[in-house]
This record gives C-alpha cells, structure tokens and sequence, in this order.
C-alpha cells in the first residue's frame, strides 16, 4: 500500500506512526504481565456436593411443592419408603420451615 494512500484511510494511525508515540518493545509485550484484574480465591467448599432431600424440600414455597419432591424422589429410589414416610410426617405436623431456613439460588456458590 503506498504511504499516501495509507494516510488518507487512517490518517490518526498514520500520525501515531510518524511521530513514534505508540511504539512498543515487543520483548516487553511477550513477557507475560501480572495481572491488573482483582483475584478471587475460588471457594471450593461445595465442590462435588450433592443435595439431598432437605436441601430440595428447604427450597421450596408452599408444602405442595415439598409433598412433590418427596413423591419424586421416593419414586426414583433416592429416598426409602419408610423416610419418604418421616418427612411427610415432619412436614404435616412441624411445616415447611421445620426442616430448616429457605436456601435461595446461590447459597452454594456464595461465600461466608
């Protein structure tokens, strides 16, 4: 491409390259640089945990949604019968919150 064509497509470049404000030392833009971006340690407390049944029922709004889950997962063979049995007893008499305090969408991943 010919200089003065160059020029009149991208006459900012051009100038930046005539007057030498942009160079760079290559040597020093290879290196790897520390990094500018806050570091978080990542919490790995939860890594490959699997939720049970209370954690699903401790989820839930209403003691439907709970009855649900249970059915669910009885009839999947997660939960027995005879525990299938226990948590609709603790539901009816004790309710939803007598298995504990609601989790929300990313109790898991937040940090203490």
């Amino acid at each position: 491409m010919e200089k003065k064509d160059f020029k009149r497509l991208f006459p900012n470049l051009a100038d930046e390259m005539e007057s030498g404000a942009s160079k760079v030392d290559l040597k020093k833009a290879i290196e790897p640089q520390p990094s500018t971006e806050p570091s978080y340690k990542e919490d790995r407390r939860f890594a490959g945990y699997q939720p049970g049944v209370i954690d699903f029922i401790r989820r839930c709004k209403k003691p439907q949604e709970a009855e649900e889950i249970i059915a669910y997962l009885e009839k999947r063979g997660d939960v027995s019968g005879d525990e299938a049995k226990t948590l609709r007893k603790q539901l009816k008499e004790g309710g939803l919150r007598s298995f504990g305090l609601p989790k929300k969408i990313g109790d898991y991943e937040r940090s203490t």
